[in-house]
């Protein structure tokens, strides 16, 4: 049987199960302007959502008409796309607000600021026709050697993080947008990325960081997403994500929160590699979420999902009150959000840069450094999230023509080579040697030695979080977070 083909003959699921057993899913899929004969039928028997990625994204008026032409399928079907900002989202063509992401905001805490970044990125949104947005981040930094969270947080504390949500919430839900907190109940304690491989969070009950999403559910967020991530103190076998002790328990009966709850992607390996997307998908329900994300654009996977819900339908594995009552908590969130505003307002399109500034601004900096030589070093951008992998050099040398650089993404075969030939490139230019996150990435550590070595003079930028001996630091590797802090090298502002 192919992933297209029917279930077995049986006796059919009641209509308005089916239409149900639909609701509870959100699917990827290919393509900018047509939508798929196979994600037409899914739309047609009930899908609750879709879920955009760069690969659906042309331009601002392709990404409108794309979202016209799937709410002339269903009018209640839920658009959404992650756009946390700081470099993390997928609207970069279709001219998104460029915001400089959680940690720089929670650097200059000024929640106003926070919501007027907010602001930009849901009027932005609400413009394209998509109305449900997988942001904000309620996660916490806590380990230095997270290799996921890190600068989408708004901090390492969660008093701060809390008020910066309720900022991030309220300025989204006045644009007509539902917000989504996310990865329930935190991801930020863990030394895996849930992406790659199986995520554990070692603390005790009493050390979890619940109260951002406390703060998230008192400021009215309609949606949590749930983490792939196991919590012994909460469940010693499960992730959060096929918890019903962490899902139902928890969240329902000691947090309170009755809206939607949306899973992860379902392909990401902390959960394909050991359950299957499949049963990942039916356990997930059973466990208390309301929908399951399929984000490829395979939709096969999406399809088998489906048919394993609707199998335990069948054979009682997945009580029908469970799928139910899930369905209906997702009636409810398209009624308040599946269509766009009639009118979308202005936004502050400064918000942005205005906020990096200010996060770049007060610390210690060198001295106007015109003509030069710029390496920043940088890990590839992670796939999932789609950080465009922007470079301080292009930045510098929009202010600064006479500066010059180079870009190295991965650690090189031959380090010593290497240094020898940037600095002979870099001559007697004034050195600047930028690092994101390179306690994570021991080659950018071990280059930027190798160069401050023999050029101690050279000026340490952080683009990640903070490093010792940095002058300068940005929070984050957005585009207004390199502006920023090319305009303090060059001696702009």
């Amino acid at each position: 049987m192919t992933p297209t083909e029917p279930l077995p003959a049986r006796a059919a699921l009641p209509v308005d199960l089916d239409e149900a057993a639909h609701r509870c899913l959100v699917a990827g899929f290919e393509g900018t302007t047509g939508v798929p004969d196979t994600l037409k039928r899914l739309i047609d028997r009930g899908l609750g959502g879709v879920i955009l990625f760069t690969r659906n994204i042309r331009d601002a008026e392709q990404v409108r008409g794309l979202t016209d032409t799937l709410r002339a399928l269903r009018p209640d079907l839920l658009v959404g796309i992650d756009n946390e900002g700081g470099g993390i989202g997928h609207l970069v063509t279709a001219g998104a607000p460029e915001v400089p992401g959680n940690y720089a905001l929670g650097v200059v805490d000024d929640p106003a600021l926070t919501a007027r970044c907010a602001d930009a990125l849901a009027g932005h949104l609400a413009a394209l026709g998509i109305t449900v947005s997988y942001a904000p981040v309620a996660d916490v930094q806590r380990q230095a050697g997270n290799p996921i969270v890190r600068t989408r947080a708004f901090g390492d504390d969660t008093e701060r993080v809390s008020r910066h949500l309720r900022a991030w919430i309220e300025a989204t839900e006045a644009r007509g947008i539902a917000s989504c907190a996310k990865h329930f109940p935190g991801h930020g304690g863990t030394l895996t990325d849930s992406h790659h491989d199986s995520a554990v969070d070692p603390r005790p009950y009493g050390e979890l960081d619940l109260a951002p999403f406390r703060a998230a559910i008192d400021a009215g967020v309609p949606l949590l997403m749930s983490a792939h991530v196991v919590f012994p103190a909460l469940d010693q076998n499960r992730p959060a994500t096929l918890s019903r002790r962490i899902l139902h328990d928890l969240l329902r009966l000691e947090l309170g929160f009755d809206g939607v709850l949306v899973s992860d992607a379902l392909e990401m390996k902390a959960i394909a590699d050991r359950y299957g997307e499949a049963a990942g998908a039916r356990i997930a329900l059973a466990a208390g979420a309301d929908q399951v994300i399929v984000a490829v654009p395979d939709l096969g996977v999406t399809l088998a999902c489906r048919d394993a819900v609707l199998e335990a339908l069948h054979s009682g594995a997945l009580a029908e009150s469970r799928v139910r009552e899930a369905a209906e908590r997702v009636r409810t969130l398209s009624s308040r959000y599946a269509e766009p505003p009639a009118a979308v307002g202005a936004w502050d399109a400064e918000a942005g840069l205005e906020a990096a500034r200010r996060a770049v601004g007060g610390r210690g900096v060198p001295a106007r450094t015109t003509g030069a030589f710029v390496v920043d070093l940088f890990p590839a951008p992670h796939p999932a999230l789609n950080w465009g992998g922007e470079d301080l050099t292009a930045a510098v040398r929009e202010l600064d023509p006479s500066a010059a650089g180079t870009a190295v993404t991965g650690e090189p075969a031959d380090p010593g080579a290497l240094v020898d030939v940037i600095l002979r490139r870099a001559g007697d230019r004034p050195l600047v040697v930028a690092t994101s996150d390179a306690g994570l990435y021991p080659w950018q550590g071990a280059l930027r030695d190798a160069l401050t070595a023999r050029r101690p003079e050279a000026v340490r930028v952080a683009t990640g979080l903070p490093e010792a001996d940095a002058a300068i630091c940005s929070y984050g590797r957005g585009k207004v977070n390199l502006r920023a802090v090319a305009e303090v090298l060059v001696g702009a502002r």
